[in-house]
Parts: C-alpha cells; structure tokens; sequence
C-alpha cells in the first residue's frame, strides 16, 4: 500500500526524525554543487535546482518548479558517513617506564539519511557485502550502519551521465530503504507518494499526516520514474561482460585511455562503492605521543601497489586504470558476488578529463582499437 504526504509532510518528516534523536544529512547547495551535509529542514535542501552533468562537467541551473528532489546526484556519497575518509584507530603515549595504547572510542551518531537514491542504495548494500559480511567486519562501519534511518527519493530526473538502469540498480528504490519518496509536482500540486520499507519506517509514516494514495497519485508517481528511466546519460551493456574484460586485457584501447587518464583518482573518490584504505602512523614532534590513522586510499596512487622488493605493481596509467575498471566490472563479481558499478556515473562527471567506462567498455567490446 501507499500513502501520500503533501509539501509540508516533508518538514513533519524532519521534526518526527530530529524528536527521535537522529541528525539530519540530506543535499543542500554548496561551492556551486549539490553536496550531502547537516540540515535541519526541507529549507536547506536544493529547492528549485537542478543539475546538469556530462563527461567532465557539471554545473547547477534552476528548474522552472520548486522541486526539493529534482536533481541527479553530486560528488558526495553516503561513504563518507559510514566509511569515514579519515578515522584515528589507536593513540599511543610515552610513559616513564615504556608506553601505553589508547583505543580510541568511536559513538557515531544516529543519522538519517534524507535523499538517498536507489544506486546509492545498492552501493550501501555493496559496501555491507565488503565491509561486514567477510571474515573482518569493520567495526565503525557496523556501528554506523545499525544507527541509520534511511529516506530515499526515487528519482525524477537522470543525469547527463547515469547509467544505473543498465546496472538494474534504479531509478526506482526496490530495497535498503525505511521509508522511500516519490516526489510529484503537476501544475499548482507538490505532493509524494510514500512507501513505508521497515516496521521504522511504518512508525515515522504514521507520525506525519499522509493519507492513502489514490490509483492516479500511484500512476503519476510511476510515470514519473518510467520518464527518468528511459531518459539515462549513458547505458552500458552488461552481457557477460566479466568474460569479456578477461578477454582482454591486452587490448589496444587500455594505451589509449591511459594517455588521457591522469591518475587523479578523482573516479575512485567519488565512487559510492570504492572502500580502498590505508593507514599511516602520526607521531608528534616531541616523541610522547603517536597516533595510528586510517585514511581512504586509490588504486590509482603509485604507493597503492607497492611492495618491497620489486617496488609498484601497476607502475604505469595503463595498467591502474585497467586495474580499476576491470576489477569494478569483472573480478568484483568473483570476490562479493555482484558488480561494483552501480551506474551513478559520477567517475565520468568528475574526471577532470572526461574518461567514461560505458564508454571504455563499448569500445573494447565493439573492437574499437
């Protein structure tokens, strides 16, 4: 069943989170982009923006309603709520008889998550796979992940660069979601149509005043999602595609990236499903104290692969970004099961030159050489 909430309904929704206890994190506009940050009501989200992405390029333009949702998605992803880009793991202190370690205590906050869209929310459920159900659960993540009320929206617009109807991971929130939005502006009508995921999200609906949804409210919330749908940037063919990056990985095209490629690691930073990290000792100058740090990491640093003896593994852009992509599309499916790509196109729009892996696939399955 669903329910419709009005315009208002959506700061209820904010006031029944807060009273609970949970901090807001939702989009808001920032430094010229729509970024994932503290809000406190539907004022500080994106309303009446937009965005419009391309390989390279992204920038905000108004939209000619007063959408709160009526965007595709920014640099930000949820990661850096769950996986934090930096996080201090133990501190170590001088004593006069030798030293002592400190375990350093992490009380993440309970978050809820207003506006998370369908690829993230596969990403979250790629990162669950990775992060805690292998052999070593990360224990911030666990933490974290357990304290989340999660919001969706169902898309109503797909970016110059999405792609996630070809990775089956949108527009429409099938899964990982307590309560998920579909948000409707027709004419002098701001309305969303609401479906309740979790017995949670069921509490919060009842919370706020809604009512049963009308067969037109549910068509019009559909349309809304089939538009977005067949209106992806980009569409990437996904058959077999595994075999097919095994297949070559001599091909010709990985030369050809690699003199665009800059080895930013820009694609990496911005991917909701990336969890490389690293972790570096930080001791203070005057030697009594030292701390150890984890910090994200790329695949496309030199260091990543380095080992002692014969030095980088990928030494070259030719072979990180084959690393990169063939790992994302093929060998993760090997080692989690699924694919590591959920089509949100945000490697192709943040790369500073451009480089898009729909692309880089076609032309390596098309024989482009």
């Amino acid at each position: 069943m669903s329910w419709v909430i009005d315009r208002s309904g959506v700061d209820a929704l904010c006031r029944v989170l807060t009273a609970r206890g949970y901090a807001l994190v939702g989009p808001t506009v920032r430094d010229g982009a729509i970024v994932y940050d503290r809000i406190t009501s539907s004022a500080d989200l994106p309303v009446g923006w937009t965005d419009e992405q391309a390989g390279g390029a992204y920038r905000l333009k108004p939209r000619n309603d007063r959408a709160l949702f009526g965007y595709a998605v920014g640099p930000h992803s949820w990661k850096k709520y769950l996986l934090p880009p930096r996080l201090t793991l133990w501190r170590a202190e001088r004593e006069a008889d030798g030293f002592v370690v400190l375990e350093e205590s992490h009380d993440p906050p309970r978050l809820a998550l207003i506006g998370a869209r369908s690829c993230e929310l596969r990403a979250l459920a790629i990162q669950d796979r990775v992060l805690l159900e292998d052999a070593c659960v990360d224990p911030y993540y666990r933490t974290q992940r357990d304290r989340l009320f999660v919001l969706a929206v169902n898309c109503g617009q797909a970016g110059g660069t999405c792609f996630c109807a070809s990775m089956d991971a949108g527009p429409r929130a099938s899964s990982g979601y307590d309560l998920a939005l579909t948000e409707v502006v027709a004419g002098e009508r701001h309305y969303f149509v609401a479906d309740a995921g979790t017995p949670a999200g069921h509490e919060v609906l009842n919370a706020v005043p809604h009512a049963t949804a009308t067969p037109d409210e549910i068509g019009m919330a559909d349309a809304v999602i089939a538009r977005t749908a067949e209106s992806m940037g980009r569409s990437l063919d996904t058959t077999d595609i595994k075999r097919l990056l095994y297949d070559n990985l001599d091909h010709p095209r990985w030369d050809q990236v690699a003199q665009r490629c800059l080895a930013c690691g820009n694609c990496t930073m911005v991917c909701p499903t990336c969890f490389c990290t690293t972790v570096e000792q930080v001791t203070k100058l005057a030697g009594a104290k030292a701390e150890q740090v984890r910090t994200w990491d790329s695949c496309f640093t030199l260091d990543f692969s380095y080992v002692h003896g014969p030095g980088s593994l990928r030494s070259t852009h030719k072979s990180r970004y084959r690393q990169w992509m063939t790992h994302k599309l093929a060998t993760w499916i090997d080692q989690f099961g699924t694919s590591g790509c959920v089509g949100c196109g945000r490697c192709i729009t943040w790369c500073p030159v451009g480089i898009d892996i729909t692309e880089e696939t076609a032309a390596i399955r098309g024989g482009t050489r």
